[in-house]
């Protein structure tokens, strides 16, 4: 294409293409649908949904695993616990701590689905797009487990004791008539029990727990979402994708369970009533053998067990439901214009 001349005969320069400046909107859509940031958005909607989903079996795990040797309030079947319960406290009793729980859900899950997808793009993928090795998925996942949990401990361990403070434990007393909230718990924490260090109490072996935890989860729902991706198939079906959410939850919880188990006891260790006073993991560990038995350690694994395949593949499916949703959202960023 040739220059036109000008009014002086001169050649005119050729027009030079323009970019149209993006909306309010496309910009936020722009920011949105970054990788990072689109696993930090699903992560938060997938620990939610995921929770929620199982509320009445996690806080039936958390009593059974406060629950110590002698004690009989909840020595029972799953079916029988789960019938108490909504005897005693009806439907608020199955979502008791849920609210707290979401609330610290869905920030956990935001920063351990965002982080281990910075950590796998920025650390551990040597170009784009690169296959991690099974090695690799295991502690870039443990690495995201750590970044999580140390940011929202404090909202666990008052969950915790939420969810433990109106069930029918004799220990401690009347049950009261009204359900203490998530900041009254907090501060009363702060006050009493030594400050803020009150607050991350059961922070070790939580750590040890979860990073293990995390990183197995990870590297296995990868595994086995690469093994059920048929061939032709960029991604499995919503149905295989539920499959590899729940092989993973119960690989996973099962073999990091005992820790689970310790950051409960440790998290209400110094609660007026419940009668603990480990020294120490190593204390623990060898109180709850020596008054309770190996079995003791997976105190409340079944209904861990049954709400760990609607959990992890309601999260899983979520997530990548939304994650794909926010990734698509990425605007046409250069448009040129003559």
């Amino acid at each position: 294409m040739s220059a036109t001349p000008s009014a002086s005969g001169a050649p005119s320069p050729l027009p030079i293409p323009t970019v149209e400046k993006l909306s309010a909107a496309d910009q936020f859509r722009s920011v949105v649908s970054q990788p990072t940031v689109a696993a930090f958005c699903a992560g938060g909607v997938a620990g939610a949904v995921s929770r929620t989903v199982v509320s009445p079996l996690e806080r039936l795990k958390i009593l059974y695993q406060v629950q110590s040797s002698g004690r009989e309030a909840y020595k029972l079947s799953v079916g029988k616990a789960l019938a108490k319960m909504w005897r005693e406290e009806g439907w608020r009793g199955f979502m008791a701590g849920n609210g707290t729980n979401c609330i610290r859900i869905v920030p956990y899950s935001a920063v351990q689905f965002g982080s281990y997808n910075f950590y796998k793009r920025n650390i551990f993928e040597r170009h784009p797009g690169d296959s991690l090795t099974p090695l690799s998925r295991l502690t870039c996942g443990g690495l995201a487990g750590i970044t999580s949990v140390t940011f929202t401990y404090p909202l666990d361990i008052v969950r915790t004791r939420l969810s433990i403070q109106t069930a029918s434990f004799a220990e401690l007393g009347e049950r009261p008539r009204k359900m203490p909230g998530m900041w009254e718990t907090l501060v009363k924490m702060y006050r009493t029990e030594g400050g803020f260090p009150a607050l991350y109490r059961g922070i070790v072996p939580t750590v040890a727990g979860v990073a293990p935890y995390v990183g197995l989860n990870f590297m296995v729902y990868e595994h086995v979402r690469q093994y059920l991706t048929l061939d032709g198939e960029q991604n499995p079906s919503a149905v295989r994708k539920l499959l590899a959410g729940a092989i993973s939850g119960a690989v996973a919880q099962t073999c990091t369970y005992p820790f689970d188990v310790l950051r409960r006891r440790f998290q209400i260790n110094t609660m007026s009533g419940m009668g603990y006073q480990y020294k120490g993991i190593f204390d623990a560990v060898r109180v709850i053998v020596t008054q309770e038995g190996i079995r003791g350690l997976y105190k409340g694994i079944v209904p861990n067990l049954l709400k760990v395949a609607p959990s992890m593949a309601s999260s899983w499916l979520s997530y990548e439901v939304c994650r794909d949703f926010l990734v698509g959202l990425k605007p046409e960023e250069t448009k040129l214009l003559q």
